[in-house]
């Protein structure tokens, strides 16, 4: 068997799964990349930069902090594949990678990049270009079609894992609520979840859109406290990145894994800074 037969090809009914192409990364200069882009669709993409060592360190702390067997993580929300890269250096042959990206460009990006196309082939790595709730995983099935009433349809993939770069506070309140039930719905029992927020932007969202926004931000701020209230094991607050950012740990239901530790700050550890209990 050669090494091409190995590599993840689209399947005819999942035109969503593209092949991570071994192929050098064209020009360079990804802050750059990645602010032109953030400037172009700004609602979707929601930060200026890039994630920081510190904060990428904080997001996959579950996938170091692991069962001994395979596991398998969704990304969602790639970007550039800061956390991509990450993930793809801190999980074991036999684990299991998807990333999604609905921004084309990025995607490309992600398929060029020539680190993810090297250890993509034993993650058995994958890249959707599409929203997380357009996956054929993220099907709802009807009361009834599974034996239940409701939930992701019967063949779907679970997670045990799912790292987050979904911007939230630019969503309406109903989007945030729908992904975070379907994340919830994605997870195996006890799985984990990370996402991110950015300090201060309630006061910047209020100075630079108005009170109409402001509302809106705050009523997603709101119903994210509540969703970290019943399942959050704790946050980081990462001084360091551009701007200021505090990662979010979570557990699906039925969880007995054990908190993370601390850890040493913005190292490059895998735990890399003291997690503060869950509010």
């Amino acid at each position: 068997m050669t090494t091409d037969q190995l590599r993840p090809d689209p399947a005819p009914d999942r035109p969503d799964i593209l092949p991570v192409r071994d192929r050098p990364r064209p020009g360079g200069g990804e802050g750059w990349f990645f602010l032109s882009e953030a400037l172009r669709t700004f609602r979707l993409t929601g930060a200026v930069a890039p994630s920081g060592a510190g904060l990428v360190n904080a997001l996959v702390v579950p996938a170091t902090s692991r069962p001994d067997r395979p596991i398998s993580v969704l990304e969602v929300g790639a970007g550039t594949g800061a956390v991509t890269r990450r993930l793809a250096r801190v999980l074991r042959a036999g684990d299991r990678l998807h990333a999604v990206e609905s921004n084309p460009r990025f995607v490309q990006r992600l398929l060029a990049d020539p680190e993810l196309a090297r250890r993509g082939r034993e993650l058995g790595l994958r890249v959707s270009e599409c929203r997380v709730q357009d996956l054929p995983e993220a099907r709802v099935s009807e009361p009834g079609e599974d034996g239940g009433g409701g939930g992701a349809g019967p063949t779907a993939e679970r997670y045990d894992v799912i790292v987050s770069g979904l911007p939230f506070t630019n969503f309406e309140p109903v989007e945030v609520r729908r992904i975070l039930d379907l994340y919830l719905r994605l997870l195996v029992p006890g799985g984990e979840l990370t996402y991110f927020s950015y300090l201060g932007t309630s006061t910047a969202r209020l100075l630079t859109s108005g009170p109409r926004q402001g509302a809106r931000h705050r009523a997603v701020v709101r119903l994210l406290r509540r969703f970290e209230r019943e399942y959050g094991l704790g946050s980081r607050t990462v001084w360091r990145n551009v701007p200021p950012a505090r990662a979010h740990l979570l557990r699906a239901p039925d969880g007995h894994r054990a908190a993370p530790v601390s850890g040493d700050g913005d190292g490059d550890g895998p735990a890399g800074g003291a997690w503060e209990p869950a509010r």
